[in-house]
């Protein structure tokens, strides 16, 4: 069948850079389900800054005290006793003792805060982490087919892993470390202006050459950074195709080009991991030292301004000579000294929230990118479905009265609610299908199938032959709505099936596919995937049916044999009859076979041609077969060349016409 072509762009494209409004969307995400323990958090987080930059307070109201009581700070110059001050320690150490026992309860909180705040958002984080998955999943179960026909599975995957992981250390790290670093910055900022305005324009200067800084070198580590997450995409994904063709690998004897392949994808993500972590790692150690720069040269611009005896200048004004209540007078250098030496380890508290703020960058952008595309997901467009006309239960009168019930009776009806008058109509599944004029595209630019007709009343055995790409199967995805028709009309029933909500259309239909898929879990549960109502004894009946009972019996448990990696254990003809026998226990009006005895063997298909020919009676049933063995005995064989029926007919209506199907049938004309 032809499908839509997957997407051009690559991981990588997909990772170079998060979308405008991630970020707000995001958090707003975070508020909505996590409102009451966002608050706390947030609430702890700024305490904890707070609290962590009112040491610098404490230091100097500590330099205060010493310099009143003991006068070591006063300059000699000034009459200052230098370090022979000769004041009773009494009448200091009660003022000593309430700055500690103040600092000990500021640091407690700060402590406490940091502690509720990691533990909560730990909690928060692997909340958040989980209803992000059952979105993506629950929102992944609304998709159309189309999504996944053009959307690579290992790129699916990465939602999952790559970009989840991502999305975690945003959350748990990198966006509660730049609310506590922002935090301090703002507090930091208030408390440099208000010791001294002159210093705290040295402290910008440095600023401006941190942030020029962080732009160039963390610039240039996100960047590698994304394409080292490129690089590891596609490192996974060609390991992902080596394992599962593996067996192709050793026939061809490609393991030297295999493992040149990879070299060549390795040496690319160790080049680019190199050159990230470079410079990731080299941003921490040069903040560092300009901060210790800065600090150097605060002290000096200090000492400058304290020698040239230059006022100091503070949100208050100019600061002068001062006298308290007891006549003790203060002067403006000595209150400029203190001021400086309190305001050295603000500035060293200033640069080091800075840096911490620069370090995570890479974290940000990788989590943003992580986040855009999870968001990417959460935005698709879900399955449209405007269907009304549901399946249901039903009892028959003798005299054909149709009437809805809970429990089973083996029959099933079409309810029509009719919103003109406000009436309910109930039409009997019977599986009368028809197809008039129908054009269709997987892309509109690009017809498949050209003005399509065809019936199929119940009880008959359709057949569709024809090359790979003529629309056999484009067909049935049709009859399933996996795709909606671009013209035309397919009534079920007599119903337009337009109007038939999804879910109840494919409950009455069976499919066996060329392509198996089997689920993780035992024999019986994967027959019993077909309808998870049905008993032991009906799955049991199934397997018998599609022959697959002698095989199962056969296995080290039976039908409580567990299967995993998709039946690995198991033929693929195995798990085909697997397959058939999960059709069979549905139990559907109409069948859908499609390529469903392309794998397994003639002497086995002859046994499961009885059994399928048994689960056939009374059904409509549409086969798509290459082996035109298969469909001798199908009441029409439709031709399909190039998304047009060419010829229908039954097997010797198409022999005596000796055209396309006699060619295919006799081998003149190869079927691919």
């Amino acid at each position: 069948m032809p499908r839509p072509m997957p997407p051009r762009s690559s991981k990588a494209g997909t990772r170079q850079k998060a979308k405008k409004g991630t970020l707000k969307r995001l958090l707003s995400m975070l508020f909505k389900q996590n409102k009451k323990l966002m608050i706390v958090i947030i609430a702890c987080i700024i305490l904890a800054a707070i609290t962590g930059v009112s040491s610098s307070l404490f230091l100097k109201n500590l330099l205060n005290v010493i310099n009143e009581g003991l006068g070591y700070i006063k300059p000699v110059s000034e009459g200052g006793k230098g370090l022979t001050g000769s004041q009773a320690l009494d009448e200091v150490i009660p003022s000593l003792i309430t700055i500690f026992v103040a600092m000990g309860v500021v640091y407690l909180i700060q402590v406490l805060s940091a502690f509720v705040y990691t533990r909560l958002g730990a909690i928060l984080t692997q909340r958040f982490l989980h209803q992000t998955r059952t979105s993506v999943f629950n929102k992944m179960q609304s998709l159309p087919i189309k999504y996944f026909d053009t959307h690579k599975t290992g790129d699916i995957m990465s939602v999952y892993t790559n970009d989840t992981d991502a999305l975690r250390q945003l959350v748990s790290q990198s966006l509660p470390s730049l609310l506590s670093a922002s935090i301090s910055v703002i507090t930091l900022l208030v408390l440099m202006f208000s010791y001294s305005i002159w210093l705290s324009l040295v402290i910008f200067a440095g600023v401006f050459v941190m942030f020029k800084v962080t732009k160039t070198i963390g610039g240039k580590s996100a960047n590698y950074f994304m394409k080292q997450q490129a690089a590891l995409g596609k490192e996974e994904g060609f390991i992902e195709e080596m394992m599962q063709g593996g067996k192709v690998i050793k026939v061809f004897c490609h393991e030297e080009e295999s493992k040149k392949d990879f070299d060549e994808k390795n040496e690319e993500l160790c080049k680019m991991a190199t050159k990230a972590n470079t410079f990731a790692n080299i941003l921490m150690p040069i903040m560092g030292n300009i901060g210790n720069i800065l600090y150097i040269f605060v002290a000096f611009v200090g000492g400058l301004l304290v020698t040239f005896k230059i006022p100091n200048l503070t949100l208050s004004g100019f600061v002068r000579d001062t006298v308290d209540e007891s006549g003790v007078v203060t002067s403006a250098t000595t209150a400029f000294i203190i001021t400086i030496m309190a305001f050295l380890p603000v500035s060293r508290q200033f640069t080091s929230n800075i840096s911490q703020s620069s370090q995570q960058i890479n974290s940000i952008v990788l989590g943003l990118a992580g986040a855009s595309r999870i968001l990417d997901v959460l935005d698709e467009t879900p399955e449209s479905d405007n269907g009304y006309v549901t399946l249901v239960r039903c009892r028959i009168a003798d005299d054909g009265t149709i009437t809805e019930c809970e429990e089973r009776t083996g029959h099933w009806a079409w309810k029509h609610p009719h919103k003109a008058d406000g009436t309910v109509t109930y039409t009997e599944l019977k599986g009368d299908i028809q197809m008039f004029n129908v054009d269709f595209g997987y892309v509109p630019e690009k017809i498949v199938l050209h003005d399509v007709s065809l019936y199929a009343h119940p009880g008959q055995k359709v057949a569709f032959v024809g090359a790979t790409g003529a629309g056999k199967t484009t067909i049935t995805n049709l009859i399933n709505r996996f795709y909606d028709i671009a013209d035309g009309k397919i009534r079920y029933d007599g119903i337009n099936i337009n109007k038939i909500k999804k879910p109840d259309l494919r409950r009455s239909l069976g499919i066996v596919l060329q392509d198996t898929n089997l689920f993780t879990g035992t024999v019986m549960e994967n027959i019993r995937y077909g309808r998870l109502s049905a008993s032991d004894e009906e799955c049991i009946a199934a397997a018998k049916l599609s022959y697959a009972d002698d095989f199962i019996t056969r296995l080290p448990e039976g039908y409580n044999t567990m299967l995993t990696a998709d039946g690995g254990n198991l033929s693929q003809g195995q798990r085909q009859l697997l397959s058939i026998a999960r059709a069979a226990v549905k139990d559907a009006p109409v069948m859908i076979l499609d390529e469903a005895t392309s794998s397994i063997d003639t002497r086995t298909e002859a046994l499961v041609q009885k059994g399928t020919d048994k689960l056939m009676e009374g059904r409509t049933v549409f086969i798509i077969a290459h082996r035109l063995s298969t469909v001798q005995n199908s009441n029409v064989i439709m031709v399909l060349e190039l998304g047009k029926i060419i010829e229908r007919g039954t097997h010797e209506e198409l022999i005596a016409k000796r055209q396309k199907y006699y060619q295919l049938y006799t081998g003149a004309f190869e079927l691919e």
